[in-house]
């Protein structure tokens, strides 16, 4: 069986044992995300343009989330963090390269800044207190990473981390790392855009559309209706 293929039918497992959860999406999302502080330290814009990596689990729902984010100009689901060069997902999913399932963020800072950005990280798309896993997906290719691409933004990443663990938000720890930046690889092309286009997988209903119910609701000032799409 496929990677792809135990992914969604673990999806739909998940469905059919919580799916009175669900009822629309808002209430699992409300169960599984939280509004995260402002961040206390905020880099100001130096230019028009900045890339951020993030992983959090599966990249469809990371992308799906930060397609649909005020001044995010790009969001492609990939690999980083490993050793091996031109992974593919076949690879990355034996879980013993190193990388992670992650997606490479282009925004405006203008218009939303990479504190901004880990606020909706924290609020809706990851649980940072899941050591190498997201929900159904286990193995260090689920972990919860930053990947910060410049100076400033380690420095708002690990005065964020440090904020988010005084206020002890979690019951758990928070175990996201702040890991060097490394090469990025795009995905393959039916990875990208996913959850826009596959909205009924049971995976995607089940672990996917609940962190955009809250993306909209915590933060409707930067909420955009249309997401922005790798393939157009």
């Amino acid at each position: 069986m496929s990677p792809i293929s135990s992914r969604l039918l673990a999806g739909i497992a998940a469905l059919g044992l919580g799916y009175a959860l669900i009822g629309g999406t808002s209430s699992l999302a409300a169960e599984t995300s939280l509004r995260a502080p402002a961040p206390a330290v905020v880099a100001p814009a130096t230019g028009t343009s900045e890339t951020a990596l993030f992983a959090g689990g599966c990249f469809w729902g990371v992308q799906g989330v930060f397609q649909h984010v005020k001044g995010v100009t790009s969001a492609v689901s990939g690999y980083t963090g490993g050793n091996v060069r031109g992974p593919d997902y076949e690879r990355v999913s034996a879980g013993d390269t190193g990388h992670a399932e992650s997606v490479k963020v282009t925004f405006d800072p203008r218009v939303v800044s990479y504190a901004d950005l880990l606020r909706v990280y924290f609020s809706v798309v990851a649980d940072p207190t899941q050591l190498n896993r997201q929900g159904p997906d286990v193995d260090t290719q689920y972990r919860s990473a930053l990947f910060p691409t410049s100076e400033p933004q380690r420095k708002v990443a690990q005065a964020y981390l440090s904020q988010l663990s005084a206020a002890r938000l979690w019951q758990k720890p928070i175990v996201t790392r702040i890991e060097r930046a490394q090469p990025f690889y795009p995905a393959e092309a039916y990875h990208q855009d996913y959850l826009t286009l596959h909205p009924d997988a049971g995976y995607i209903r089940f672990n996917d559309l609940p962190k955009l119910a809250a993306l909209k609701q915590l933060y409707p000032q930067m909420w955009r209706e249309k997401p922005v799409l790798v393939k157009g």
